[in-house]
């Protein structure tokens, strides 16, 4: 059991920013409030920090690419542009390194995803970055790409898709084919002599026309309206990830069937073009639309310390700091299906905890001191 005592907590549920008490058992949070109880717990004295949830990394391959050389990539599978069959559950390996890293980045939830070489591209699952029971869920979104990825991986084929007429196209085609399997499973009623062949691929996309998850969409601003008229054509939840140049459709995207936008990375500008505007301010102004917004690492693929860069780039371009920690806590965690579990510090939901020297969105000097995952410690910055 412990106690955090005297702290700023950014609980970023209904109970806003507070001067309270915050106490955990058993991985949980059991109570938060002023002058908690200490019997029998160890006590932590926040006078002076902030404390917040633990971040939720939208958009992630951490622990399945393990380096840039041939087969290292365990969740890009370029073999096929239709590849809805696999699952980035088996392509992790929970004992990289990696994970140590996004720690001490505050991340202790990552949203993993097959890469996006292919139009759809398999299940996605939302993970611990340490613990014994990692999986938070599974499936967290089946997961797809427009745009350069799949052009690029199979125009140097001589295969299709080579353009954008291509990619819509397979990709219209593979939600068509699971209404019909759906539709021809609900005709037999059970009988297993009318039920069609079992497909794996099929069945990965049923949660998705049931609404039950999104397809999780790489997509850039050449891709992002026919995205959405496809979405709306199958009656279905997507999210935009990437979004650069997401400031031409502000109103476009504040649509029921945008279930959320997850701009970046913004390393660098990644493709020249479709993916060269760093529009830091669309996550200000789908905020104000009221369309969930958050940020991403996109790890390993680019470096896994970007959250607090980007959060900071929005606040810079007039986004309220408490808004942009919104971005990689609770906003990250409902688009990710997981806020249940994390994304705020709420009684009865998971013990993942940062404790900061300073409010992260504001200071550029803030340190992250202790990381908690489900009541356990697993970083502590030294002393010195």
């Amino acid at each position: 059991m412990y106690v955090i005592q005297n702290g700023t907590l950014y609980t970023m549920d209904g109970q806003g920013v507070i001067q309270a008490d915050l106490r955990w058992e058993n991985g949980k949070i059991t109570e938060i409030g002023p002058g908690l109880s200490t019997q029998g717990a160890q006590v932590i004295d926040a006078a002076g920090k902030c404390v917040t949830p633990g971040f939720v990394d939208a958009h992630s391959h951490v622990g399945g690419i393990s380096g840039r050389g041939p087969n290292t990539a365990d969740v890009n599978e370029i073999t096929n542009p239709l590849t809805p069959e696999l699952d980035a559950y088996y392509a992790i390996n929970p004992q990289d390194k990696i994970f140590e890293t996004v720690i001490r980045q505050g991340i202790t939830t990552s949203c993993i995803a097959p890469g996006s070489a292919n139009v759809v591209c398999g299940w996605v699952v939302a993970y611990k970055s340490a613990g014994k029971a990692r999986v938070v869920r599974r499936p967290a979104a089946l997961k797809a790409a427009m745009g350069i990825n799949p052009k690029g991986c199979y125009a140097a084929r001589n295969q299709a898709p080579m353009t954008r007429m291509a990619i819509a196209n397979i990709l219209r085609t593979y939600l068509r084919d699971v209404r019909e399997y759906m539709d021809k499973k609900a005709a037999a009623q059970g009988d297993p002599d009318k039920l069609p062949k079992y497909d794996l691929g099929l069945e990965h996309g049923i949660p998705v026309l049931e609404k039950q998850i999104p397809l999780k969409v790489h997509s850039y601003m050449h891709d992002m309206m026919t995205l959405l008229e496809i979405a709306k054509e199958f009656d279905i939840l997507v999210t935009v990830d990437h979004a650069q140049g997401a400031s031409d459709y502000l109103e476009e995207l504040n649509d029921p069937h945008i279930h959320g936008v997850i701009f970046g990375p913004t390393s660098e500008p990644l493709f020249p073009g479709e993916g060269g505007k760093l529009d830091y301010e669309c996550c200000k102004g789908l905020d104000d639309e009221g369309v969930p917004v958050s940020v991403m690492t996109d790890g390993p693929v680019t470096t896994v310390d970007l959250l607090l860069f980007e959060m900071g780039e929005c606040v810079r371009r007039g986004m309220d700091p408490v808004r942009a920690l919104a971005m990689v806590t609770s906003n990250a965690a409902r688009i990710v299906g997981v806020y249940d579990r994390v994304g705020s510090l709420t009684v009865g939901k998971d013990a993942d905890i940062l404790i900061w020297s300073k409010m992260p969105t504001l200071a550029a000097d803030a340190v992250l001191e202790q990381v908690f995952i489900d009541g356990e410690r697993v970083y502590q910055k030294e002393e010195g």
